[in-house]
């Protein structure tokens, strides 16, 4: 900082707290802005995903497994309890849903993916459900 003696002189401006707790604010505002704009988009997809697995023409996973809440459920399939420890990555319960004959070719499970039964859009809200649960 440069001092003069005459008090009508130039004097550079120290930046001051509450300027920073401001920029900090807003920043942090935006922050969670973001994020919670996030959540919502995952929220939606969510939602779309428990929409696909009720649907009897798209998903239809409740005829055959056990979900929490879901009257009358399957019981031919696994139940889906746990998923995000089951299958932390979502690449890997995507693929098992889009073909399980990949990993078991006696499976009883469709081939969502592999026939087209699900498009690539439903498969990601489907995921987002299962790893939800």
């Amino acid at each position: 900082m440069i001092k003069y003696s005459n008090s009508s002189a130039p004097r550079t401006s120290k930046p001051t707290c509450s300027r920073f707790i401001r920029r900090g604010s807003m920043l942090l505002l935006l922050g969670l802005s973001v994020t919670a704009s996030a959540d919502a988009a995952l929220d939606q997809r969510i939602e779309q995903g428990r929409a696909i697995a009720a649907d009897r023409n798209a998903g239809n996973c409740y005829s055959c497994h056990v979900v929490e809440g879901v009257e009358l459920p399957g019981n031919s399939g696994p139940p889906l309890i746990e998923m995000s420890v089951r299958y932390p990555d979502r690449v890997d319960l995507k693929a098992q849903i889009a073909d399980a004959r990949v990993r078991n070719p006696e499976t009883p499970m469709p081939p969502y993916g592999a026939h087209h039964i699900l498009t690539d859009s439903e498969l990601e809200s489907l995921v987002d459900y299962i790893q939800s649960l």
